[in-house]
């Protein structure tokens, strides 16, 4: 956030152009000519959402389970392990344990 200022501060007030700036601050020219287009740092944003093909059609079955265990003692809500060994073995679901973003 302070790099974002002192950017736009030499940019605006100093009259500095962006690739002296990036040489001048150390970054890159796209990120001075985001620091000067947004007033606050946007941070990180996906090109699209991701992916998840092998747990969409899986997705209102765990919601049903989460929704059930709200009701349940801690002790006996489902753990994660246990909802993939549930929807593996009864729902015949064919992915890992762990889904990794393509």
């Amino acid at each position: 956030m302070k790099l974002s200022k002192r950017i736009r501060w030499a940019c605006h007030i100093e009259n500095m152009n962006i690739r002296k700036a990036a040489r001048v601050f150390g970054v890159h020219r796209r990120t001075v000519r985001k620091s000067l287009q947004y007033s606050v740092p946007p941070g990180y944003r996906r090109s699209r959402p991701s992916k998840r093909p092998e747990l969409d059609e899986f997705a209102r079955i765990i919601d049903r389970t989460l929704e059930s265990d709200g009701h349940s003692p801690k002790k006996h809500r489902h753990t994660v392990k246990r909802i993939f060994e549930r929807l593996r073995d009864e729902y015949g679901f064919s992915g890992g344990y762990t889904i990794k973003d393509h």
